[in-house]
């Protein structure tokens, strides 16, 4: 069968994947939850959840450096990967040997149009329309208006989450107005996160892990910020996890 991924590209299957590897962590589990982990021959190191699936599965490297000799030893056929989280050169490497099914997702519908996609892929459609159904669900309770906020990803430089990412579109979704209008992941410098005044500073648990101890720092700098450490994969994973999300946006 033919099917069109994210990109427009079409790969072909003949059959429903036997081998499957996933680049990108989110995607993992949402196999996973789909019943496939029989199925999943390779993840990347990020892959975390469930927390000992690397315990049993072989790592291809990361989500932007593969390990090729392992992918190819590995004989898949069909690789599950993103177009933001996954590097382009190594995708088409990849996508010139092996049949390479890519996601793009910006909102929240891009998400449920994934899981129901790679459910056909995959032979789940049954499992993976009821995992829409529930995520839909679980956000038709519109959350109120928390207020405007900066959302930091990494440290130094100090990165937001801009327009024209998921984590802006969540951000919505939780009850925030991002201040920052510049597209994907703008650095900041101090004195422009000043000038910002946020009324809400969320500092990400990923790809940096803001903690504890980073409070006192930016408390300093904007003393009238409320700072909340921010679960990163409940505003960004796009795959099964969105379950959990809305009830964590409510009690934000």
């Amino acid at each position: 069968m033919e099917f069109t991924d994210h990109l427009n590209r079409t790969i072909f299957l003949p059959k429903p994947p036997e081998r499957i590897i996933s680049l990108v962590p989110s995607q993992t589990e949402l196999l996973v939850d789909l019943g496939l982990e029989e199925k999943i021959v390779g993840i990347t190191k990020f892959c975390v959840h469930p927390h000992d699936l690397k315990k049993r599965k072989t790592i291809v490297g990361g989500t932007k450096n593969y390990r090729f000799e392992v992918i190819e030893a590995l004989k898949p056929d069909l690789i599950i990967g993103n177009k933001e989280e996954n590097d382009r050169e190594g995708i088409e490497r990849l996508a010139s040997i092996y049949p390479v099914w890519m996601s793009d997702i910006y909102k929240l519908d891009d998400s449920l149009r994934m899981i129901s996609d790679v459910g056909i892929l995959t032979g789940t459609s049954s499992k993976a329309e009821q995992l829409v159904r529930e995520i839909q669900n679980s956000f038709s309770e519109k959350i109120s208006f928390k207020g405007n906020c900066v959302y930091l990803i990494w440290e130094n430089p100090l990165l937001a989450a801009g327009k024209n990412t998921f984590i802006d579109s969540m951000l919505r979704k939780a009850g925030f107005e991002n201040l920052i209008q510049s597209a994907r992941y703008p650095a900041l410098s101090e004195d422009q996160l000043i000038s910002l005044s946020p009324d809400f500073l969320l500092l990400s648990s990923e790809p940096f892990p803001f903690k504890e101890k980073h409070i006192a720092f930016f408390q300093n700098l904007l003393p009238k910020t409320k700072l909340i450490l921010a679960d990163g994969e409940l505003f960004s994973w796009y795959g099964s996890r969105l379950l959990q999300s809305s009830r964590y946006f409510k009690r934000l």
